[in-house]
């Protein structure tokens, strides 16, 4: 969801937002990956007890109807409305059952099952936005995403049908013990916070890596495909780590790959001044930062029983929206106040994963302590 909108905030621009600054219109993409994240303890909650079924049945109409309701918006506070809130609301409903499910099913190869479940979002952001992109001129805004929602309600036919946990429901009272308990956990409260930096680090570079690449004279029919070519790094990003993640440790394997990320944006983006760098950083950075989102689950697995695995990674996401939903709008105004130059928004995002894989390296030591060779 939040790379396909990356690719969508130029789109919107030429909508009847074009009176908004990019600060303002970076909300509507920062206000979806939120709630998407956000509402995952309820549906992470909401699996636990009752299953995957409603929930993911719930999420299927709400994500559908929201982008049915985007491709016939025309204000501003309907974009927010069908695409960020309604739309990223089902998105969560359907993301947090189908990791957690996954890793019911898995233990030794817990990493790959679940990186292998998550590429599927990189293949739909390197599809939708070109797809997107390409019928706008067209058939225009409307249909372009009328005919995303028909082909994601295809799949969330299928997905509806074949989607089963290994547990049954717990079907316990309602307690806020249940979303409690993991903060009185150090591991859990590390996790929280290494996430909440390094997306609110992450998520401005899908934000703004097409408009840097204009700035930079990139042409606007090259770089409308650097988000699907992120993404198609990012189908490899999500699915090595968790195997090598299976053979010599999860914590391991993310801090190394959370650290490449940092130095991605510090060392190659920062400097790169053309065509060549930033086809280079695309999809490296889309491979190093796969293993956030691909990895991420079989962590929490890793360190929580698994009959609250929906709850802990609903919590997990959750707190990261808060990094997820502030990045792209900082990165906006940061944008403003260096008078539309990008360096201000390039260091913030470099920094603020680079602390990210400080928490994710500090977890990984009080979880297995300092041995290099301990898989953890």
């Amino acid at each position: 969801m939040s790379t396909e909108t990356a690719a969508q905030q130029a789109e919107v621009h030429k909508m009847p937002l074009n009176e908004y600054s990019p600060s303002e219109v970076a909300w509507i993409p920062s206000l979806e990956t939120f709630f998407m994240l956000i509402m995952g303890p309820v549906a992470g909650y909401l699996y636990d007890q009752h299953g995957p079924r409603w929930v993911l049945l719930i999420g299927s109409f709400l994500h559908v109807f929201g982008l049915m309701m985007a491709s016939i918006s025309h204000s501003y506070y309907q974009f927010l409305l069908s695409q960020g809130v309604c739309s990223a609301i089902g998105a969560a409903f359907i993301f947090t059952p189908a990791v957690s499910c996954v890793s019911t099913w898995f233990f030794r190869r817990r990493g790959m099952a679940v990186g292998l479940a998550a590429s599927g979002s990189s293949l739909g952001g390197v599809l939708f936005p070109i797809m997107i992109s390409r019928m706008i001129p067209q058939v225009g805004f409307g249909w372009a995403m009328r005919t995303a929602a028909f082909v994601i309600l295809g799949l969330m036919i299928f997905a509806n049908l074949t989607l089963k946990s290994r547990f049954p429901p717990s079907k316990r009272p309602f307690s806020m013990a249940a979303f409690a308990r993991p903060l009185t956990e150090v591991p859990i409260i590390l996790l929280l916070l290494a996430s909440f930096l390094f997306y609110w680090g992450m998520f401005p570079v899908f934000s703004f890596i097409t408009a840097v690449a204009n700035g930079r004279g990139m042409s606007l029919q090259l770089s409308q495909y650097l988000v699907s070519v992120l993404n198609a790094g990012s189908i490899f990003g999500r699915t090595l780590p968790g195997i090598l993640g299976d053979r010599i440790g999860r914590f391991n394997v993310m801090t190394v790959f959370c650290f490449l990320t940092a130095i991605l944006v510090l060392a190659l983006w920062i400097p790169s001044s053309n065509n060549i760098g930033e086809l280079f950083f695309a999809p490296l950075f889309g491979f190093a930062s796969g293993a956030a989102i691909g990895l991420t689950p079989a962590l929490i697995a890793q360190i929580s029983p698994i009959q609250e695995i929906g709850t802990r990674t609903g919590l997990v996401f959750g707190v990261g929206s808060l990094g997820a939903l502030t990045g792209s709008p900082i990165g906006g105004a940061l944008i403003a106040d260096n008078h539309g130059k990008y360096l201000y928004v390039q260091l913030f995002a470099g920094i603020v994963s680079m602390a990210g894989a400080v928490m994710f390296l500090v977890a990984r030591i009080y979880i297995g302590g300092f041995g290099l060779m301990t898989k953890v």
